[in-house]
């Protein structure tokens, strides 16, 4: 695809996706500001289902969390797109299933070459020509040209990391306006301060205009290196530490906006690319980061908050994933959306009442590049899992598991003898997205 057809795409709107609940609450923000909304999405790494205390972390404190989940929505049925790094931030950038964009297969490491295609539209270009746009954090979509730096998908500015910080070789880089390129040392007890640090610059010096900030934090992802000058002493260790100084920084980030006169305008999120993985916790759900089709790899703490438009006290347990994200922000901001073939839907609603439903009929889970599961409101189809290292198609060893979540959120109990009718429903399901999506895969072929 030509650059000039993909800013031309840019700047069509696909379809009418405003829903009623939306256009309401936007056309209520707009009463009580004559700015388009900000938006502030705190994207923690390996940040489980049960490490926030709103969704029942008994040994990590996370007080500004939870004021969040009380002043604004929590949704308890959120998915990553993926249930590992790359394909997940791949989805929430381009909101399109990973798969799409050929970067469903594990993950970038230093010596790959590939990372997210120029001709992919994220969410800061979509945005453009009226929001300052801003990374700070792990990238970890690609490190060398044309998928790097971050200031070449929208982003006006980038500090950060190319990639994970367990990958070497490892710098700090910067990025944007009147910077080229430049890069330092890394200090890794103190990265998640820099990251705030630079983050309530970059809303300071953008407090009039529109702005998008992807705070994309390398915590609590291993190695674990909690701040000296920032001990929490948390039950939960050197894990609860970190995810606890993350809290303390929502916090101060919360009072900055505030003391800025920007609390009305500005919707802050906070949720996790992808499940726990060697500690952190998954609450009730089965199994971790990586972990095939079950829901501890996949399902994610999500709370925003915006008090100009988010009522107090939105709970929902509909379903939504991250690649909601881009029609969300676009619908709320009044940006095109983009004339691409998108997966996410505008669940603007979910966040502004408790009576709206899902614009989903279905979730497709992916484990790589192939379909591991599907996930409608009540029901959970499992086609995949591991045994040892072994990505084991369930069919092959006896059968697929069909999971009532409705009673069995930790995916115990396959019950699909009791219910044929819908069984036959989701094997529908799970092949329609298998013959869809599973050609697309550029690393392994359908299995």
């Amino acid at each position: 695809m030509s650059h000039d057809l993909r800013l031309d795409r840019r700047h069509l709107i696909r379809g009418a996706l405003a829903t009623t609940a939306l256009a309401g609450c936007a056309t209520t923000a707009a009463a009580q500001s004559r700015r388009k909304p900000n938006f502030v999405v705190i994207l923690a790494d390996d940040l489980g289902y049960g490490d926030v205390g709103a969704y029942g972390a008994s040994m990590i404190r996370t007080p500004s969390i939870d004021r969040m989940a009380r002043e604004g929505a929590q949704l308890s049925s959120f998915y990553a797109s993926a249930n590992i790094c790359t394909p997940s931030r791949a989805g929430l950038l381009t909101g399109r299933y990973p798969i799409r964009t050929g970067l469903a297969h594990s993950v970038i490491f230093p010596n790959d070459q590939h990372g997210l295609p120029p001709s992919e539209i994220t969410i800061a270009e979509a945005l453009k020509p009226d929001y300052a746009t801003a990374l700070v954090g792990k990238w970890h979509l690609g490190h060398v040209a044309p998928h790097w730096p971050p200031t070449q998908h929208g982003f006006d500015l980038f500090f950060g990391l190319p990639y994970s910080h367990d990958m070497t070789p490892l710098n700090l880089y910067t990025s944007g306006p009147g910077v080229e390129l430049t890069q330092e040392d890394v200090d890794f007890h103190r990265l998640t301060e820099r990251f705030f640090d630079r983050s309530l610059t970059f809303i300071e010096d953008n407090r009039e205009r529109p702005f998008f900030l992807l705070m994309a934090l390398t915590a609590p992802h291993v190695p674990l290196d909690p701040n000296p000058d920032h001990s929490m002493d948390s039950p939960a260790g050197d894990y609860g530490d970190v995810v606890e100084e993350i809290d303390t920084g929502v916090g101060r980030l919360l009072r900055h906006i505030e003391s800025l006169g920007l609390d009305n305008d500005t919707m802050v999120i906070v949720t996790s690319d992808n499940g726990p993985w060697f500690v952190g916790s998954s609450g009730a759900l089965r199994d971790r980061k990586g972990g095939a089709g079950w829901e501890g790899g996949y399902r994610v703490p999500f709370v925003a908050r915006c008090p100009g438009i988010i009522p107090a006290g939105i709970r929902s347990d509909e379903i939504a994933m991250n690649i909601d994200l881009l029609p969300t922000l676009c619908t709320l901001a009044g940006a095109p959306i983009p004339a691409v073939e998108l997966d996410g839907q505008n669940v603007g609603g979910l966040l502004t009442t408790n009576r709206q439903t899902s614009p989903h009929s279905e979730l497709i889970l992916f484990n790589n590049e192939l379909v591991s599961g599907i996930r409608t409101k009540r029901w959970k189809y499992v086609s995949r899992s591991y045994y040892r290292t072994i990505d084991v198609p369930l069919e092959r060893v006896g059968g697929w598991q069909l999971i009532d979540l409705e009673v069995d959120p930790s995916e115990n109990y396959d019950v699909s003898a009791r219910y044929p009718e819908v069984v036959a429903d989701m094997r529908a399901r799970l092949e329609r997205a298998q013959a869809t999506f599973e050609p697309l895969g550029v690393f392994e072929p359908p299995a």
